[in-house]
């Protein structure tokens, strides 16, 4: 069977994501968390053998990847390439906003948002049906050049949910009953077919939570 293993990963934890703060394409870094949460899943990820790492080029996402990167075994996957096709769903207007800062400035706009409108976009932003076009187009790309391999993919949130919908079949205006951790580690087969969900948002490598000296 023609088949590529695809390890996608959603980035490690930014002050944004503890604010509750749209990032979109404004480039946040990661926070101290988001960093150990890094080096956790390069940890987890350092024996398996990958052919390649696509990372989207916003930092949070490539800084995720780097980590992996450094510790990967395969000689291949030691260099991070970056994808602008992997940025997370651009906001436009509704970036660097809270969510209770979105409802009460623009409560029409919001909950059009909320409730997954698939034709809704902010202005100057996105709507949920180019966001899932987009990551269609940029994975059947990138895993079509690996075929027999498993490459890893860091992006982002929306990113994530994409992927486990067109994996599953979900509708985009159906509610999320999954999980989006941070670098939770999600594992899906593509085939000229599309998408085929194996395992999702294994966080086993950050059950030990704690953040001491050396971690942070």
């Amino acid at each position: 069977m023609s088949a590529t293993r695809i390890i996608a990963i959603r980035h490690g934890e930014t002050a944004w994501n503890v604010d509750t703060r749209l990032q979109g394409h404004l480039d946040i870094g990661l926070n101290n968390r988001g960093q150990w949460q890094a080096k956790r899943t390069a940890l987890a990820l350092a024996d398996e053998d990958i052919a390649a790492i696509y990372s989207s080029d916003l930092s949070r996402a490539h800084a995720t990847a780097k980590a992996i990167a450094d510790l990967s075994r395969s000689a291949s996957a030691r260099q991070v390439r970056p994808h602008t096709g992997l940025r997370e769903r651009g906001f436009g207007i509704f970036e660097g906003q809270t969510y209770a800062q979105i409802s009460m400035d623009w409560p029409e706009e919001s909950r059009r948002w909320r409730q997954r409108d698939p034709h809704f976009a902010p202005e100057g932003g996105e709507t949920l049906t180019q966001l899932r076009e987009r990551i269609t187009r940029t994975v059947n790309s990138l895993a079509s050049q690996h075929i027999g391999e498993q490459i890893v993919l860091v992006a982002h949130g929306g990113v994530m949910d994409a992927l486990y919908r067109l994996a599953t079949g979900q509708d985009i205006e159906s509610p999320r009953s999954w999980d989006l951790g941070n670098a939770a580690i999600n594992r899906l087969l593509w085939t000229p077919e599309g998408l085929t969900l194996v395992g999702w948002a294994d966080k086993r490598h950050l059950d030990d939570a704690t953040l001491d000296e050396a971690s942070a």
